[in-house]
Parts: C-alpha cells; structure tokens; sequence
C-alpha cells in the first residue's frame, strides 16, 4: 500500500476492503452439485453474507418447509427475546394453616424435572426434593394434599408416580400466585433454576424437545397470548415482524419441531440467524449451537466425511422422519455466511437421513475454511 494516499483514497480502500470478501466468495462447482443431489431430494437452502445481506446462493428458499429442530431457533430466540436471558424461576413449597396441607408456588419453570434420569444425566432441578422436605419434618407422613401454581402437568404426573407406593399426593391447582403466597406460612424449601441463557444453551446444545416446547409456550403467555399451538405461533409472528423477518406462510403446530404441521422457509430461518449474530438480547442463542465435530448434535458430525468443516460450522440441526435440516453459520477465512438448509422430502428411513446429513455436510466442507 502506498504511504502518500490522501484521505479519499484511505476512504475508498477501507471500503474496498469491507465488501471485497463477498466478492471473493465464489461457489465451487462442488457445491451446487451436491446442493442438487437427489439424496436431498430438492431441498430448500440459502446463503448469505451479513456483513452485505446479499444472497450467495440459494435453491427454493421461499418455499414453506417442514423445518424439524431447526424450529427451536424461533423458540430459544423468542423465549429469550421475550424473558430476558439473566432471568431465573422460582419455585417453593410451604406449610399452610391446614395440617397436612401444603402450597407450592412455582413460574412454570422449564428447567424443573420429576424425572430422576433427567435430574442424574443433565443436572435438572428435581421436583421431588420439595416434597422430600416434608419427610424431613414426618417421617410417617403417608398423604399429602398440595394446593400448587406453576407446576407443568406432565411433573405432576412424574411426581405421583415416582412416588407411588409410598405417598399420596392430591393435587389441587389455584388460579394465582398470589393466592398460592397467601396460603404459605413457613417456607420449607426452594428451587431455582439456572439463569435463562444457560437453559436455552443446553436446549439448543443438545436439541431437548420438552425444555424448547415449555419455553415457547412460556414467552407465549409471558406476551399475553394462550400457551396453545396458536399462542405460539401468534408469539412467532410479533417476535419476527419486530425483527423485521418476513413470516408470509409460517405455520406453528409446537415449540420443539416435532410435527410435521410446522412450516416455515429457509428464508425466514436465515433472516433470524442474521439477527441472532449482531442482536446482544439474542447472544445466548448463537453462544449455544453445536459446533461441528466438537459439540453437541454435532459432535459426531463432519469429522469423516466432510473433516474440513469440522470446528467451523456452527449451527442448529434437526430432523424428523422426511426431514433432515441444518442451520446456522459456517466460517470461510475471516468471514462468517450465515446458511439454512431444509430438505423435507426424504424417504423416512434412518439410512436416507444419514446420507442427506452427510451430503450436508459435505457440501458446506467445500467452502468452509480456517482464518489464514
């Protein structure tokens, strides 16, 4: 570079240099081969750069997708968007005035399990250790009756039955948590979770269906909608159009990607994970996905057939049967592009998957590339 450019040439060369790695990227042949694989079956993808929004490549990205866990990035980011990434759930359990009788008082905390395997394998706050509590004060006691709030349905179900045989336990849900506060006397126990960024960390990390469903739902009622498929995907629709993001067609049936009902774009997924890079409130989200041969559902992934991606596609995966999907960023040198892929015409057998997801993964191994 020469010392005696004035200013405008300094302006114009700095320029230059910010747009320039677009420029440079160029699509192997490779690439769209196997874009065009039958194994994917006509999927829809898509490629941009951020730092211009310009499409790099794209194949059908408008067209509506049955997107599988790639749909846990609309409900990490909206759950986070909506609560508050250093938020935590509370939930207690208290003597009343009524022998015999107790209150829990709880914030439909999604981190709770009453499954010991759950509270083992992945350090899940454990139901049970609220009752237990009252073990400590009778070690007799045979029957419990529980006034509760904020209790999952499914954890009650869990908790009776873990402990059946030895204790009863009769339910009986209030409308309110301030009754449930009035009601307590003295506190005897308390759970609370850990803060929000971590729990949408794990979700995304290891792609947990119940934690991605009860979080949606959750953000859904914290934004004043029902906690059903519908409150759901009204939460979706204010949460993107608020970003900016195109939700022309999107259809939700839950939080976690499982029903074949949910239809959304690679465009729509793409233009998210623009804004999960470069929006601060939404850093947990990118801070929790995979990254390729290292972590998570990606662990395994990339290290055989595709070894040059590995530790530089980061990214949410997905499937179910007729879908395999991938989503999030892959590193070329210095630059990030962001991608999603949907191919949700497979044939619904677990050797069809595993081919796609390796075509997948071979197909972003053709541009990934380690910083110089």
């Amino acid at each position: 570079m020469r010392r005696y450019l004035t200013a405008a040439g300094s302006c114009l060369l700095l320029f230059t240099a910010l747009i320039s790695p677009a420029q440079a990227l160029t699509i192997p042949t490779s690439f769209k081969r196997l874009a065009q694989s039958p194994l994917l079956a006509h999927p829809g993808i898509i490629l941009i750069d951020p730092a211009t929004q310009e499409t790099i490549f794209s194949s059908a990205p408008d067209a509506l997708r049955t997107p599988a866990s790639v749909l846990k990035l609309l409900s990490t980011s909206y759950a986070t968007a909506t609560l508050g990434a250093d938020t935590t759930f509370h939930t207690t359990i208290s003597e009343t005035a009524e022998p015999g009788k107790y209150v829990i008082n709880g914030e439909l905390d999604p981190w709770l399990t009453a499954s010991e395997f759950e509270a083992n394998k992945y350090h899940r706050a454990f139901l049970p250790t609220l009752i237990n509590e009252v073990y400590i004060k009778d070690t007799n006691v045979k029957k419990l009756n529980i006034d509760f709030y904020g209790l999952h349905d499914a954890d009650i179900a869990l908790i009776k039955k873990y402990y059946a045989g030895a204790l009863t336990l009769n339910f009986h849900r209030i409308n309110s948590p301030a009754v449930a506060k009035a009601e307590a006397t003295t506190q005897l126990s308390e759970i609370t979770s850990p803060p929000l960024k971590d729990i949408v960390g794990f979700t995304l990390l290891w792609s947990d269906n119940n934690l991605a469903d009860r979080l949606a739902r959750l953000a859904a009622t914290k934004d004043g909608f029902t906690s059903d498929a519908a409150g759901i995907q009204s939460g979706f629709e204010k949460f993107l159009g608020a970003q900016g993001i195109d939700t022309v067609g999107l259809h939700v049936y839950d939080g976690n990607g499982l029903s074949k009902e949910n239809k959304v774009s690679a465009r729509t997924i793409a233009q998210l994970l623009l804004k999960i890079r470069t929006a601060p409130e939404l850093a947990a989200v990118y801070a929790g996905l995979p990254l390729a041969g290292k972590t998570g559902t990606l662990k395994d992934r990339f290290i055989k057939d595709a070894p040059k991606g590995v530790g530089l596609v980061k990214a949410k995966t997905g499937w179910i049967n007729g879908t395999v999907s991938l989503a999030g960023y892959v590193e070329v040198g210095s630059n990030q592009y962001v991608f999603a892929i949907i191919a949700d015409k497979i044939k619904p057998t677990e050797p069809r998957r595993q081919l796609a997801r390796e075509t997948i993964d071979k197909m972003l191994a053709t541009i990934a590339k380690p910083k110089a």
